[in-house]
């Protein structure tokens, strides 16, 4: 995992979607441990404090479990509810704009589709 460049955004929301990610992608399934606080903060060059806050934010919504003394883990069904609000998100607000700038610059939606199948 590394951190993406954007900046816009604050590390821990930055590092929430690193982790995102490598589960979305596979990377950790449900079960799975993930880093310690130190190894991902150490991997990520980042204040442990801040990655705590990312992993605290990922307890709270009951996507990841922590057994003391042991770790954290990925929880049961995480990935699928983590892919249906990215979903989510994507058709609600990343997607008009698309869309929008689609037809600003005149193109056909099919076309792509076209593309990917050459």
């Amino acid at each position: 995992m590394t951190l993406k460049t954007s900046h816009e955004k604050p590390v821990y929301v930055r590092l929430r979607e690193t982790i995102a990610d490598a589960i979305l992608s596979g990377k950790y399934k449900d079960g799975d441990p993930l880093p310690s606080v130190r190894a991902l903060a150490a991997e990520e060059q980042a204040n442990p404090l801040t990655v705590a806050k990312a992993y605290q934010g990922f307890q709270d919504e009951g996507l990841v479990t922590v057994r003391r003394g042991v770790g954290l883990f990925v929880a049961p069904g995480a990935r699928t509810r983590l892919r249906d609000g990215e979903r989510k998100r994507f058709v609600e607000t990343e997607w008009p704009a698309i869309r929008d700038r689609m037809a600003r610059l005149g193109i056909n939606p099919v076309e792509l589709l076209d593309r990917e199948s050459a």
